[in-house]
């Protein structure tokens, strides 16, 4: 099976999300915030075993700019100074289609360890 591939990323600042339209003809948007918050990075995933808190006070996160890696990734600077996430087509695709429990999840995490998305 082919990997998806993107035929169109855009930025919509004032929607505050990617949207991603792929190949075959699925189409989604993921918020910046579920962006910063899954990025696919050791900040984030955590070292080994060790599982850190979820980032914190991203619900206003912003985009400065992003730049492909190879032909597989895109790297996204945000502007809490994040950009060490390298974000693979698959991974965008299943954030997409994933977002909504993504997003409860990370939500419950939180308020599990008091911390807040403002």
């Amino acid at each position: 099976m082919t990997p998806p591939w993107p035929l169109e990323l855009r930025f919509q600042k004032a929607k505050a999300e990617l949207l991603v339209r792929f190949d075959d003809g699925h189409e989604t948007s993921i918020p910046y915030e579920l962006l910063r918050v899954e990025s696919p990075s050791a900040e984030t995933k955590g070292h080994g075993g060790d599982r850190p808190p979820p980032p914190a006070k991203k619900r206003k996160i912003g985009v400065l700019g992003a730049e492909p890696v190879g032909r597989y990734a895109l790297r996204i600077r945000f502007d809490d100074g994040h950009d060490t996430g390298l974000f693979t087509w698959s991974y965008l695709r299943e954030l997409g289609d994933e977002k909504i429990s993504r997003m409860a999840a990370y939500t419950g995490r939180l308020n599990e360890l008091g911390l807040k998305r403002e």
